[in-house]
């Protein structure tokens, strides 16, 4: 199959497809006699297990470890669950930065007073102040 028959087969745009061919993930593509990239069922696969990891926001050099430890099925899963631990782990550390995020920004908020000219402004102020 062509480049654009596999990002409608795996949902996976034929730009992302190219990089991850640059960055390693999956193998360069064969090429027909015209220049073309071929594509097989198995690269449909993998895009959608690279889509997914995407979609769980793992990194691009934990996907590619993830796709090395399943050329040996019989290998211990722990790697797997290791990239998982630290996937969540930076999900939670993500979740904690956003709450506080959330509390300076709701605080911001609140310290505005309608209809105020700029020179007065309070959230401005805060913004620009040292402290």
């Amino acid at each position: 199959m062509k480049i654009s028959e596999l990002a409608s087969a795996s949902n996976v745009p034929a730009k992302t497809i190219r990089y991850y061919e640059e960055v390693g993930l999956i193998a360069p593509a064969q090429r027909n006699h015209s220049g073309y990239r071929q594509y097989n069922q198995s690269d449909v696969s993998t895009l959608v297990f690279i889509r997914r990891c995407r979609e769980l926001n793992i990194a691009i050099g934990d996907i590619k470890q993830l796709l090395d430890i399943q050329q040996n099925p019989h290998a211990p899963c722990e790697l797997v669950d290791q990239v998982i631990e630290k996937q969540l782990e930076r999900i939670r550390k993500t979740q904690r930065e956003l709450a506080l995020l959330e509390e300076s920004l709701s605080s911001l908020a609140l310290s505005c007073s309608a209809h105020q000219k700029i020179e007065n402004c309070s959230i401005l102020h805060q913004l620009k102040s040292n402290i």
